[in-house]
């Protein structure tokens, strides 16, 4: 991606957040207070000099100005991209390090840095570069042979051993069958989360089932050109997919049980709080969890994404533990087109819900899709994961998603006390009638 295309990028994903702002009604300094951010990082999202890092921060600006769920959706692909530009353009920054700005011929400009600035050189130094000995020169170009050949052999074992890949695992992505001399797996882009608050595995791997599948299934928009890659190895999963395992429809939405008193519990969590809290206190989603997915594709390819699956992995007694809810005094949430999965039906399946459209969809680097799944139940206590089977030209497989590495995990809240923590207040106060 160009240079030229990133800062496009940048300005599309600004452009929407200043009509959202201004469509409020609300002034920059009103907004960043409800926002919880200072005035000067919200316009520098809205005049596209910063991308947030995070999107937890975005979606809470769009619902406080009332973005409908097509707005939603819309910010969501476009702060991927931006965030994706900015990310190519820090690898550019980086690789070009220090080097000098050349001169007409060639050669770097004596006493001039990269931005212009005069530095100092050593002038005997630049006017006599040393000359490394012949034999020295003959050293290291075999001392390079030897050390490819070692790598291309330990390529080749490393990719002859099968090993099941999930999306969000901690451990490097592995795929399986044959693997091209050279075409090393790389690790996941994004440490996953663990006590200590990391945040899910931006990629997803899977192991391609090397079926033919045909590549025009599916009614989604895509901007690739549906060229099927033959420079790319056949086993490279064309797709990542980034998890958000907990997403709050509204703060009052999101309930999670915990086996500890009040007195033991710290105050609720924002979402991008969220898996981090739950971790301290090993809570487990109440009554419903509501995950987002986030799946792109990685290549100019255009990906197919056939279907998605739920398997249930343990199905026991609800949690004996106490309910808390993330918020108090919210309104209406917004009925954000998404997917339900009844935990409770014997042979749970993904449903289509508030109108959205069903599989199969198609994905590439420049059109992502964002999937909300709401899986709930009324008397169980479930740990699930999903599925969700792709295909490009006559490449097919499954990516396995989970809480890295780790199954999903919701228990039923009927007849548990329940706890709230009004605004404003200090302590949580027991929900009477709840």
């Amino acid at each position: 991606m160009s240079e030229e295309t990133g800062t496009e990028r940048t300005e599309e994903f600004a452009q929407l957040l200043r009509e959202l702002k201004d469509r409020s009604g609300l002034s920059y300094g009103t907004l960043a207070k409800r926002l919880h951010m200072s005035t000067s990082t919200l316009h520098r999202y809205c005049n596209g000099t910063a991308v947030p890092v995070e999107y937890a921060p975005v979606e809470r600006l769009a619902r406080v100005c009332r973005a409908t769920p097509q707005e939603l959706v819309e910010l969501h692909r476009r702060w991927i991209l931006a965030d994706a530009a900015r990310g190519r353009k820090a690898d550019q920054g980086a690789a070009r390090g220090p080097a000098q700005e050349a001169g007409a011929d060639g050669t770097p400009v004596p006493g001039q840095g990269e931005d212009g600035e005069p530095v100092v050189i050593d002038t005997a130094a630049a006017a006599m570069p040393p000359r490394r000995p012949s034999w020295l020169r003959r050293r290291r170009t075999a001392l390079i042979a030897s050390v490819a050949v070692v790598a291309a052999l330990g390529a080749v074992a490393y990719a002859l051993r099968p090993t099941a890949v999930r999306a969000g695992d901690t451990t490097m992505p592995t795929v399986t069958g044959t693997l091209d001399v050279g075409e090393a797996p790389k690790p996941s882009a994004t440490p996953s989360p663990s006590e200590s608050g990391h945040k899910p595995s931006a990629s997803a791997s899977a192991s391609p089932t090397g079926t033919a599948a045909s590549g025009d299934a599916g009614s989604g928009s895509s901007k690739g050109d549906g060229k099927q890659g033959a420079n790319r190895p056949a086993t490279t999963v064309p797709l990542a997919v980034a998890v958000r395992p907990y997403v709050y429809e509204d703060p009052c939405s999101q309930h999670f049980l915990v086996d500890s008193d009040p007195e033991q519990v710290g105050p609720p969590a924002t979402e991008e709080n969220a898996q981090r809290w739950s971790a301290a206190y090993g809570a487990v989603a109440s009554g419903e969890q509501r995950v987002a997915l986030t799946v792109q594709g990685t290549g100019e390819d255009t990906v197919v994404l056939n279907s998605l699956h739920v398997r249930v992995l343990t199905k026991g007694a609800p949690l004996a533990w106490n309910d808390y809810s993330m918020g108090v005094g919210c309104g209406g949430g917004v009925g954000t087109k998404s997917f339900d999965v009844d935990l409770d039906n014997g042979s749970p399946t993904v449903t289509v819900k508030n109108g959205q459209r069903d599989f199969p969809y198609k994905v590439s680097e420049s059109d992502p899709e964002v999937f909300y799944v709401t899986a709930h139940t009324k008397a169980h206590d479930v740990r699930w994961d999903l599925s969700l089977d792709w295909s490009s030209g006559d490449r097919s497989g499954t990516v396995h998603i989970d809480n890295t590495g780790r199954p999903f995990r919701t228990s039923a809240d009927a007849g548990r006390p329940g706890y709230d923590y009004p605004l404003g207040g200090s302590e949580w106060i027991e929900r009477v009638g709840g």
